[in-house]
C-alpha cells in the first residue's frame, strides 16, 4: 500500500488551470484542478513539468499555497524574466489550459492541527507560501493553536497575501498574529519594523523558549540559516525548529 501511495505521488498528472491571480507585480497564483489528486498537507510542494514541441523538458518545484481542499490546489509563481518555466506559468497560462504536475512531495516541513503548537512561522519573501497554506488550513479547520507569523518583505507591495493575513489577524479571534518587517521601502506612516530579521526581533515577536513553540522557517538560504541558528541560541529546542530553503533554480 505504501509503495502504491509513493508511486501515485510521483505519477505525472494533467491539471486544469481554473484561475490565475496577480498577487504582486512579480507573483502570480494559479488555481488548479487536479483529477485524482491524493490530497496534501500544508507545507508540501509539487513539481511542474513543461514539454516543448521538440521534446525538451524542464521542471520546477513549487510550494503549495492552498489549504487541503479535495482536488483543488494553488501555487504561487515568481516571474523571472530569464527563467525557463516561470515566464510561461506567470504570463501565458489562462483558465482552461492544462499543466503537467506531480505530488504532493515532502513530509518534514508540514503542519496540521494535530501537531499542536504554539506556532512560530518565520518567512522571508516568497518563503511565506508554504506558511500561507498552514495559516489557511488553521483558519479553515477552526484550529485554536496560538500562532505568530513574522514576515520579512522588501516593501508592502512585495508582501504576498498581506491583506488576507492582516484580516485574519484582525478577525480570527483565536490567537493568530502577524508582524511585518519591510526592509527596503515602508508605506507612509509605517511605525513597524524596517530591518532584516534579527535576534532582538525574534525575541520580541516570537514565543519564549519555555513555551516550546513549533517553529517553521522558510525563505532564502542565508536568512533561514541565520534565523534557525538564532532560535537555537535563544534557547529553543532544535528538534522543534523546521526549515525550508530556496535559492536560484533557473526559474
Amino acid at each position: 500500500m505504501a509503495g502504491r501511495t509513493v508511486l501515485e505521488r510521483l505519477t505525472w498528472r494533467l491539471a486544469r488551470v481554473v484561475a490565475t491571480r496577480a498577487e504582486t507585480p512579480r507573483f502570480v497564483s494559479l488555481d488548479l484542478e487536479v483529477p485524482g489528486w491524493p490530497g496534501h498537507l500544508p507545507g508540501q510542494h509539487l513539481d511542474v513539468r513543461l514539454t516543448a514541441e521538440d521534446g525538451y523538458q524542464a521542471q520546477r518545484s513549487y510550494s503549495i499555497a492552498s489549504a487541503p481542499a479535495g482536488e483543488r490546489v494553488a501555487i504561487t509563481v515568481e516571474r523571472l524574466d530569464d527563467g525557463e518555466v516561470s515566464p510561461y506559468l506567470a504570463g501565458d497560462l489562462r483558465a482552461g489550459d492544462l499543466l503537467e504536475l506531480r505530488g504532493p512531495i515532502g513530509g518534514y516541513f508540514v503542519w496540521e492541527p494535530s501537531l499542536g503548537g504554539p506556532l512560530l512561522l518565520v518567512a522571508g519573501g516568497s518563503g511565506v507560501v508554504p506558511l500561507l497554506a498552514m495559516a489557511r488550513h488553521r483558519a479553515a479547520t477552526g484550529s485554536q493553536v496560538p500562532t505568530r507569523l513574522l514576515y520579512s518583505s522588501r516593501s508592502a507591495a512585495d508582501a504576498l497575501a498581506r491583506d488576507e493575513l492582516d484580516r485574519l489577524a484582525r478577525t480570527d479571534g483565536s490567537g493568530f498574529a502577524v508582524t511585518h518587517t519591510f526592509t527596503r521601502e515602508q508605506p507612509p506612516g509605517w511605525t513597524g519594523y524596517r530591518r532584516r530579521i534579527d535576534p532582538a526581533m525574534l525575541e520580541e515577536v516570537g514565543w519564549p523558549p519555555a513555551a516550546r513553540p513549533l517553529a517553521y522557517v522558510c525563505g532564502p538560504t542565508r536568512m533561514v540559516e541565520a534565523v534557525a541558528t538564532t532560535l537555537v541560541e535563544l534557547g529553543h529546542d532544535p528538534v522543534r525548529v523546521r526549515t525550508e530553503r530556496f535559492g536560484p533554480t533557473g526559474g
